[in-house]
């Protein structure tokens, strides 16, 4: 991959299931020069598991404003980069965006590839209606957080969410107060070995999780207004 100028690679890599990274994926990431890591630690299993051997350096939303004139003038040395998260889709309530857009702004090819993304499997198997839908990332965690959820109030659309487990049953009882006792799917784990989906109206699911030890990362799905 030795190019006049180096190219960047947003490089997907699994949300949990080590089997779920494509042959593409993991070419891509033994033949670039470069990987963007959001946790080199935690990223350095994966690699370890393929056996890759690319160099690996952090880029994660602490440092991504620092780093990103740097990251270019790589690039534009003919330095071939891939950009991975710690789990999931790169840009996607993961850092990513602002190295995208500088890419473009100075005439870098940007390559995305197709990939593991947490809330395309939890909205496909909510059952709720999936050819219209808003995604919505986390919500604020407290400045904002209500008005925000207001705004979604009149959304016809199916809604899908993050939320960690900290704060999953402030957002299912802020989701019945505001938006009324609309039916919900709230899966966890998903791909791993206690892998959960849980789909029912607000006020049932809000019973099921209030029993029990909450773990894991959510991706809450709400039914849009009827």
């Amino acid at each position: 991959m030795t190019t006049e100028t180096g190219k960047l690679y947003l490089v997907p890599t699994p949300i949990g299931n080590l089997g779920d990274m494509t042959y593409r994926s993991v070419e891509v990431l033994k033949e670039v020069d470069l990987i963007l890591a959001e946790d080199t630690r935690t990223s350095g299993y994966l690699l370890k598991h393929y056996e890759i051997g690319t160099p690996a350096q952090s880029f994660h939303a602490h440092n991504e404003h620092k780093r990103i004139n740097e990251i270019i003038d790589k690039l534009q040395s003919g330095t071939n980069i891939a950009q991975i998260s710690d789990a999931g889709t790169p840009g996607i309530s993961d850092p990513g965006f602002l190295l995208v857009r500088e890419a473009l702004a100075n005439e870098i090819v940007v390559d995305s590839l197709p990939g593991a993304t947490a809330f395309v499997p939890a909205l496909v198997k909510s059952g709720f209606p999936c050819e219209r839908f808003v995604y919505e990332g986390f919500l604020p965690h407290k400045k904002g957080r209500q008005t925000r959820i207001e705004t979604l109030k009149d959304e016809s659309r199916t809604i899908v969410l993050y939320e960690s487990p900290h704060r999953l049953l402030k957002a299912l009882q802020q989701f019945k107060e505001i938006l009324g006792d609309r039916n919900v799917s709230v899966s966890r784990e998903l791909t791993k070995k206690f892998e959960e989906t849980v789909t029912g109206s607000l006020d049932d699911v809000l019973t099921y999780f209030g029993s029990k030890s909450i773990k894991g990362e959510f991706v809450i799905v709400l039914e849009g207004k009827k």
